[in-house]
């Protein structure tokens, strides 16, 4: 199993940028999608969830109105729009794939994402 995050980088404070994770080698509808985040010296937390057929999402309070979760099964991809970045932000931002059902939970290697101007 992989998931492959890209679209990280360096952006400017009230920029956007769009994430995307890739997974092969696993039943992608049957995986329960999310996005986490590590910034300098804090713990891993989740940003945001899509549910395994994306009709419902779920956001932590810092990123809700600014950035969006959504999936395309047909193309085994995750994706996060991030809108007006603040510095608070900046952070390897990981994806994450946990079945529906049993026991099974990948991670991706992270992105970094960096605010600052």
């Amino acid at each position: 199993v992989q998931l492959v995050e890209s679209g990280g980088g360096l952006v400017q404070p009230g920029g956007s940028l769009r994430l995307s994770c890739v997974a092969s080698g696993l039943t992608f509808s049957n995986y329960v999608m999310s996005w986490y985040r590590q910034g300098p010296g804090k713990e891993r937390e989740l940003v945001a969830t899509v549910t395994v057929g994306g009709g419902s999402t779920d956001y932590a309070d810092f990123v809700k109105g600014r950035f969006t979760i959504f999936r395309d099964n047909a193309k085994n991809t995750v994706y996060l729009q991030m809108n007006s970045l603040k510095p608070e932000d900046t952070a390897v931002y990981y994806c994450s794939a946990r079945h529906e059902r049993v026991q099974l939970h990948y991670w991706g290697q992270g992105t970094q994402v960096t605010v600052s101007s």
